[in-house]
């Protein structure tokens, strides 16, 4: 077996395995049981979409799969970063609301 064939039956299992994280991930967004765990959820799909899609550039020797890898990861981020702003608000007028 030579080392190109290696590679690919390595991405290959590597993309599976990917797909089976985010299947998880996915069910977990759908189940909750909270915001918080929904808010993971959507970050951890996000992270397993920029592996895969590097793994896709390994795959396919495409280069330009990286870039949009590392777009989608810095959205992701910025995503994440707003939705977790976001739910400390929440957290923060709750508790104003329950002094009162």
């Amino acid at each position: 077996m030579s080392g190109a064939a290696v590679l690919q039956l390595a991405s290959q299992i590597a993309l599976g395995l990917l797909l089976v994280g985010m299947l998880l991930a996915v069910i977990r967004l759908i189940r909750g049981p909270n915001l918080g765990d929904r808010i993971l959820a959507l970050d951890m799909i996000g992270v397993l979409a920029v592996g895969f899609i590097g793994g896709v550039a390994v795959l396919t020797g495409f280069s330009l799969y990286i870039d949009i890898a590392i777009a989608l990861a810095l959205v992701s981020f910025l995503a994440t970063v707003a939705l977790a702003r976001y739910l400390m608000s929440r957290a923060a007028r709750r508790s104003r609301e329950a002094e009162q």
